[in-house]
C-alpha cells in the first residue's frame, strides 16, 4: 500500500492529549502526483464500473430474490424470514380517535400522538429525539427506560397545553423496526439487532414486555396494543390515507419492505389454521439477502471493509444455527450471532456514506484529492454522513 499523502493526521502524546498536525506541500514540490482532468477521469470510470451493473446481472439478482422470498414463506429459519405480522387486513379509512405512537429507529426515536379523524384524514404531533452510539450499545432495559422517559415527557406536554386529557390511557402503538419473532400483535422476540445496534441482554427478548416494564416504571398513561415495524406501519397508515396502496419500502437507514399475503400462500403458518383467503402483513425483513453465500449481489473491497469493521464482523459464512435445535415448527428465531444483513450493508442510509468516505481516503492515499488539505477528520470512521450524499446529488 502506498504511504499516505494525507496532508494532515494526529498522534496521542505521553499526557493522553491528542495532538493534530497539518502538513501542505508547497507548489515547487513535483515529486508529488496531481490530478489531472485525463487522471481523474480515469478514476471516476473505474469507480463507475465497481458499482454498475449489467442487466443481465440484474435479471439473475431478481430471480435469486424471488426464489429466496418463497423459501421464506414456505419454511421458518430462513435468512429472509417472511415474518408474519398478525396484522390482518387493510383499514377502512372510516377509523377514529386519539392514538399514540413511538418509532425506535436506526437514527432518531420518535414520539407521536395521531388523531385519526376518518375519510383517510389525520393529524399528528411529534417529537423527535437523536440516539447515540452510546444509547445503542448500552443495557437493552436502560435503552427502553430512555424511550419511557422520551413518551412520558411528550405527554406532560400536551396534557399541560390541553391536547391529552388528564387520567387517560391511551393505546399504545410500538413500531420496533428490527426482526422480531411474533406470534401475536402484542409480542415480539428480537431475532438480532441491525442497524449498528448491540444492546446486550435484548436478543431472544420481548421488547413488548421490557418496555412495558419502562413505562411502569415511568408511569407513562399509556397501553401498549401493538408492535410492528416501520414498514408494516407505513404500508398500513399508507393504505388508510390511499387505498391504493399494496406495498411499503423503507430506505433509510436500514432498508425493507412489507405487503399482505393470502394466508393459503404462505405454507409455514398452515398449521394455524387461519381463514386461506384472509390477508396478512408480511415483514421480508429482506436486508439480510445473500448474506451467507455470496452468490448474488456483488461486493466490493469497501463493503468487505465495513463488514469487517461493523459491530457484528465476518458473520457471514452459510452457517444457520437455529436457537431451537432441530425444532423448526416454531417462529423464526435464528443465532443472531451468524446473521448480518448483506444487502442492507451494500445499499441502506446507515453504510452508503461511510462507503464514499473509504473511496475518498483510497483517492487522498493516491494523491488524487485534497492534496496537502486537512483531512483529519476524514479519518474518523462514519463521519461523512449519507445526508451529504443526498445534498450532493440535489
Amino acid at each position: 500500500m502506498p504511504a499516505s499523502r494525507r496532508g494532515s493526521g494526529s498522534v496521542t502524546l505521553p499526557t493522553g492529549q491528542t495532538l493534530a498536525f497539518h502538513t501542505r506541500s508547497s507548489d515547487a514540490d513535483e515529486s508529488l502526483p496531481h490530478a489531472t482532468k485525463k487522471t481523474m477521469a480515469d478514476h471516476l470510470r473505474k469507480y463507475e464500473s465497481l458499482f454498475t451493473l449489467t442487466p443481465q446481472r440484474m435479471r439473475m439478482i431478481v430471480e435469486a430474490f424471488k426464489d429466496t422470498l418463497e423459501t421464506g414463506l414456505a419454511k421458518y429459519g430462513e435468512v429472509v424470514p417472511m415474518i408474519p405480522t398478525y396484522v390482518f387486513g387493510w383499514p377502512s379509512g372510516k377509523e377514529t380517535g386519539n392514538f399514540l405512537a413511538i418509532d425506535l429507529g436506526g437514527t432518531n426515536l420518535r414520539v407521536c400522538l395521531v388523531t385519526l379523524e376518518g375519510e383517510g384524514k389525520f393529524e399528528i404531533t411529534q417529537s423527535k429525539y437523536r440516539l447515540s452510539e452510546e444509547q445503542k450499545q448500552e443495557d437493552g432495559q436502560r435503552l427502553f427506560d430512555f424511550c419511557a422517559e422520551c413518551l412520558k415527557a411528550f405527554v406532560d406536554t400536551n396534557i399541560a397545553s390541553g391536547v391529552i386529557t388528564k387520567d387517560t390511557v391511551l393505546p399504545l402503538g410500538f413500531t420496533f423496526s428490527y426482526p422480531c419473532s411474533q406470534d401475536r400483535i402484542d409480542h415480539g422476540e428480537l431475532i438480532r439487532w441491525t442497524k449498528g445496534f448491540g444492546a446486550p441482554n435484548t436478543e431472544g427478548h420481548d421488547v413488548v414486555a421490557m418496555f412495558r416494564k419502562s413505562l411502569s416504571k415511568h408511569n407513562v398513561p399509556a397501553e401498549i396494543v401493538a408492535l410492528t415495524c416501520d414498514t408494516t406501519g407505513t404500508l398500513i397508515a399508507s393504505h388508510y390515507v390511499n387505498p391504493k396502496t399494496r406495498i411499503a419500502c423503507i430506505f433509510g437507514t436500514g432498508c425493507n419492505a412489507a405487503y399482505m399475503e393470502r394466508v393459503g400462500d404462505i405454507p409455514k403458518i398452515a398449521n394455524l389454521n387461519i381463514d386461506a383467503d384472509a390477508e396478512i402483513a408480511i415483514n421480508c425483513e429482506w436486508g439480510a439477502f445473500d448474506s451467507f453465500v455470496h452468490e448474488n449481489l456483488p461486493r466490493t473491497k469497501y463493503d468487505a471493509i465495513i463488514d469487517e469493521q461493523s459491530n457484528k464482523p465476518g458473520e457471514q459464512a452459510f452457517e444457520v444455527i437455529t436457537t431451537l435445535g432441530d425444532d423448526l415448527s416454531k417462529p423464526d428465531r435464528l443465532d443472531a450471532r451468524l446473521i448480518v444483513p448483506d444487502l442492507q450493508k451494500l445499499i441502506s442510509g446507515r453504510y452508503l456514506g461511510e462507503i464514499l468516505r473509504l473511496i475518498i481516503c483510497e483517492l487522498i492515499d493516491d494523491g488524487v484529492l485534497f492534496l496537502g488539505q486537512n483531512t483529519y477528520k476524514l479519518e474518523i470512521p462514519y463521519s461523512f454522513d449519507t445526508a451529504f450524499l443526498s445534498l450532493m446529488e440535489r
